[in-house]
């Protein structure tokens, strides 16, 4: 169904694998138009609740644009491209709880796609970094934005105006992954903390995930009014009768997304 992309559901769980390896699985226009129809074909898939993104072989998550695609454009037409819808952004947007699985180098556009994911978590032997600065010109992907909010403005400031590569290590003390994991663990360990989530509430996450975006793009008064509007809103949910039921009966759960 997909040149560039390979997809995979494992129970309530969906792994989307870019790949491109023998181009680091580097984003060219096809790979991002690709992901766009994948987001939305699980979007409405009922039975994934939980999505992970990573990248094919051993060496990279994504290592970037292609940017053999950067030759003759224009200022014009590469805006022309930035404004129609992206990948980066679908994924921020994305319903379901999203997981950024970074098995190698991770830059450039690859670092902006794992911004735009909920959680974070990195192999070891990953090297994440903003090197567009040495091709002269600048993160476009929304990492001047989503990496600032992330780790503060002085160390996106520095990752962005030097290009210089971090390692996993670093990035977990910046709190730009939530975990790091040994290369031959990486796989099992994220696939159960997805299952971990999968657990819960689909109409839940939904909200919980919402209320949490907001914190970070509002004040808190608004996020506060968000957070109210969206507790309520579980209250018409079946999930929320059946997690109170379970609580009270003493058993576990069993939600069903409605």
């Amino acid at each position: 169904m997909y040149e560039n992309l390979l997809i995979e559901k494992h129970e309530r769980i969906a792994v989307l694998t870019v790949n491109r390896p023998n181009k680091l699985n580097a984003l060219n226009i096809a790979t991002r138009n690709e992901i766009l129809a994948a987001l939305d074909a699980l979007q409405s898939d009922a039975e994934v609740r939980v999505l992970v993104i990573t990248g094919a072989g051993d060496k990279a998550f994504i290592a970037g644009a292609d940017i053999g695609e950067f030759a003759g454009q224009t200022a014009l037409s590469q805006r022309e491209v930035m404004t129609q819808r992206r990948a980066f952004d679908a994924m921020e947007t994305f319903p379901k709880p999203v997981i950024a699985m970074i098995n190698g180098f991770c830059l450039g556009g690859g670092l902006e796609l794992a911004l735009s994911c909920d959680i974070r978590v990195a192999s070891e032997q990953a090297k994440l970094g903003q090197p567009e600065i040495n091709l002269g010109v600048i993160p476009g992907g929304g990492g001047t934005q989503r990496l600032t909010r992330l780790v503060g403005e002085g160390k996106a400031m520095e990752m962005i105006l030097t290009g210089e590569m971090i390692t996993a290590a670093e990035a977990h003390a910046l709190g730009l992954v939530n975990h790091v994991f040994a290369h031959a663990e990486l796989r099992e360990k994220t696939m159960a903390l997805a299952a971990k989530i999968a657990e819960k509430s689909p109409v839940a996450l939904r909200m919980a995930k919402e209320a949490v975006k907001t914190a970070a793009r509002s004040g808190l008064d608004e996020g506060l009014r968000r957070e109210v509007d969206l507790f309520a809103l579980c209250f018409a949910s079946e999930d929320k009768e059946e997690g109170v039921r379970a609580f009270l009966e003493k058993r576990k759960p069993n939600f069903v997304g409605r």
